[in-house]
């Protein structure tokens, strides 16, 4: 289940998956399930959509034949969106390319908002649904509404949030999906809502979710669970409607256990209940376990902590997912600037000054384009030069220096030619700043105290001659 490194992997994905393989299925649609995978793992993948054709998760391409479970009115690929969290059943390669034999999808919250905020400098805010708190951040993907929509009028939608949940009972959103109050999503059911039981009454029929109190006398098991099973403790998801506020259940299931025995296992998430003692921690209801045999990718041992997104590889075993290796997954450099160049071969935008490496994991967006469903050769091939770009990722610093993208995000035409980075500075001197190979002339701006390994806030712009300079101190 280890995967190569970065470089070498992007290489073999790009050259050989998305050159070749996509282009041999036309590049979109869902292709064949009788597609080539080399033998690699065979089990679960949990994790959020990054592209289509046919189905990118957790960096693997998944050829599918179309078809979604779903108890939430989703049945078909082409109904699915960017950042919606699935379940994918099927096999894998270290080339990143898969077949999955069953693709399910959940929603993790449905119902109407009662409160929004977003900030679109810091591109962060939250949701409140249900009684429960969504938390947004710049690899949440909108679709049906902007986030600032949602903040300015937020009584005026009702949104179905595809997302991880917290170690404080809130979610941090991957996907929401937005519908004017009055039109319905594909589902017969108004709300749904899933976590841990507490303050069960077994007599008056209710109990509470994360401080949401749920009446339940109207209620059935679903997929043959037993509301006499109820109790205090257990992980359940409801689906229902609204009561003059109260929240009535028409369907409880226990939340089904993601992954089957001895399964090989790749998900993505957010750590909570971490124990170094234990050597363990959860995501989303699963435990993991990690040994002195597991590897760890762009992180340590001692960074882990609750709240840290992560991707881990491992065997599912009695319950606990092994792990055998950790990556994690927080950007750690942000870039605004305008693409200069493409090698669409190799993925590889030159931004700014900057060497951007796209993956298979990177999720391209744009924010004037709310029903973008292209596959992901097209994504790639919708870039121009001249484009202004958001970017959020990883600094690399192998291979001469680049940035690995997380998230890229086209904008609006910026007439502003004043480019900004958030990174780590690679070297200094009484000239110049640089950052993964870019040097930056000062131009008479300040850069005192700041030393190698600092972090900073950069903003600066290219000259007629095709060097950078600085147009602000810099700001640490």
């Amino acid at each position: 289940m280890k995967r190569n490194g970065l470089f070498t992997a992007v290489q073999k994905v790009l050259a050989a998956s998305l050159v070749g393989t996509l282009v041999a299925c036309g590049g979109g649609g869902s292709g064949s399930t009788g597609g080539t995978v080399n033998a690699g793992s065979e089990g679960t993948s949990v994790g959020a959509v990054t592209g289509f054709g046919s189905v990118y998760v957790n960096g693997t391409r998944f050829v599918t034949n179309g078809r979604v479970s779903s108890d939430d009115g989703i049945e078909r690929e082409d109904q699915l969106d960017k950042g919606m969290v699935l379940k994918v059943k099927g096999s894998w390669d270290d080339r990143g390319q898969g077949r999955a034999d069953d693709i399910t999808y959940d929603d993790t919250l449905r119902g109407p908002l009662t409160s929004a905020s977003w900030d679109a400098t810091a591109k962060a805010g939250q949701l409140e649904l249900l009684g429960q708190t969504v938390i947004l951040n710049n690899q949440t993907v909108f679709r049906g509404a902007t986030p600032g929509e949602l903040a300015a009028t937020p009584a005026g939608y009702r949104v179905r949030v595809s997302g991880w949940r917290l170690d404080d009972g809130s979610f941090r959103a991957s996907y929401v999906g937005a519908r004017a109050i009055g039109v319905a999503f594909d589902d017969d059911n108004e709300v749904e809502i899933e976590g841990v039981i507490t303050g069960l009454d077994a007599q008056a029929q209710t109990f509470t979710i994360n401080g949401i109190t749920i009446d339940y006398q109207l209620a059935r098991g679903d997929d043959d669970f037993d509301l006499n099973a109820l109790t205090d403790g257990l992980a359940v998801e409801v689906e229902g409607y609204l009561d003059n506020g109260t929240f009535m259940a028409r369907e409880i299931d226990d939340e089904d256990d993601l992954f089957d025995d001895n399964d090989d296992v790749e998900i993505s998430g957010d750590i909570y209940s971490f124990d170094s003692t234990t050597a363990s921690f959860m995501i989303n209801g699963v435990q993991v376990r990690y040994t002195s045999d597991t590897e760890f990718d762009d992180l340590r041992t001692g960074s882990l902590q609750d709240g840290l997104f992560v991707n881990v590889e491992g065997d599912f075993r009695s319950g606990v997912l092994i792990a055998e290796e950790i990556e994690g997954r927080e950007g750690d450099a942000e870039l605004d600037g305008k693409i200069e160049a493409i090698d669409r071969s190799n993925e590889i935008l030159t931004v700014s000054g900057l060497r951007v490496q796209l993956t298979p994991n990177t999720l391209i967006d744009d924010d004037d384009d709310d029903d973008d469903r292209r596959n992901r050769a097209d994504d790639v091939d919708a870039f121009q030069v001249g484009d202004f770009v958001e970017i959020e990722g990883r600094q690399r610093n192998t291979d001469g220096g680049y940035l690995e993208a997380f998230t890229i995000e086209r904008e609006d035409d910026d007439d502003d030619d004043s480019f900004e980075l958030e990174a780590r500075v690679d070297a200094i001197s009484t000239t110049s700043v640089t950052f993964m190979n870019l040097e930056i002339l000062l131009n008479g701006y300040l850069a005192s105290g700041v030393r190698v390994g600092n972090e900073v806030e950069v903003e600066y712009r290219a000259t007629t001659g095709g060097e950078y300079v600085l147009t602000d101190d810099l700001d640490d």
